[in-house]
């Protein structure tokens, strides 16, 4: 088991991403923090991983509200004793152009996909220093490595996401703390598939997702998961500041 003993605190893991990572540490030996805006889907996690013997505990956390993370991570600790791995997966799509998008998206862009990386790093660190080290995983995107249509803001918070995790990784690369990020391509999350599905035309509109990508297909939340595994455990111990992208060739 490639997480035995650990403890990761999985943001975001009501659905999607989120919970097939929390799925996938928890088989692979960790305890699992099934945090999540939505209460009942976060619990609707951490009883799939009971179900499997596995352990978990959900909580209903507000990632862009500093007292909530803190309160998330001191809730992890109490549970548990430790935090080794953080995985800021939480976050928003926007759509639109600047044009198009309000100082209100902006302010939510940010504060969901950015600010709450920020608050993840910000109370996790000192509680890896103290205990002699441990992962954060940062979500990126392509869309902060490249120029991506009609999502002007949201490709702005992603590449704060990866600017923030490179220097974060240099501030505390020395105490043990390794600072990481993933950068997925279109994923077929529950989100994704709802907008396709109330496009006018679904067929259409995934043929264009599926066409962005070289290999020809959609994402899976599993190709993601096992990314945020191998980066979370150890066999991934000389890497720091960098991260893996995920996205079937479309940055390329």
């Amino acid at each position: 088991m490639r997480l035995k003993d650990k403890v990761a605190v999985i943001t975001g893991a009501g659905a999607g991403i989120g919970r097939e990572t929390a799925l996938v540490f928890a088989r692979e030996g960790a305890s699992v923090v099934v945090a999540d805006r939505n209460g009942v889907a976060a619990q609707e996690t951490a009883d799939l991983i009971t179900q499997e013997g596995g352990k978990a505990i959900a909580l209903t956390i507000d990632v862009a509200k500093g007292e909530e993370v803190k309160r998330m991570l001191e809730a992890t600790v109490e549970a548990y004793g430790k935090v080794n791995v953080l995985f800021n997966n939480a976050g928003t799509v926007a759509q639109g152009r600047v044009e198009d998008n309000t100082e209100e998206d902006w302010d939510e862009q940010i504060a969901t996909t950015l600010k709450s990386v920020f608050l993840g790093c910000k109370y996790a660190v000192p509680l890896m220093r103290e205990q002699g080290g441990g992962v954060i995983i940062n979500m990126a995107s392509v869309a902060g490595m490249m120029g991506i249509t009609n999502r002007a803001i949201y490709s702005a918070a992603k590449g704060g996401v990866i600017g923030l995790t490179r220097a974060v990784a240099l501030d505390h690369a020395k105490e043990g703390v390794r600072v990481v990020y993933i950068s997925p391509a279109t994923i077929e999350t529950p989100s994704l598939k709802q907008r396709i599905e109330s496009s006018p035309d679904p067929i259409v509109a995934r043929k264009a997702f599926e066409d962005r990508q070289p290999v020809g297909r959609i994402g899976k939340p599993q190709d993601v998961a096992y990314a945020a595994l191998y980066l979370a455990s150890d066999e991934s111990a000389f890497i720091t500041g960098s991260g893996l992208v995920v996205d079937g060739g479309m940055a390329v």
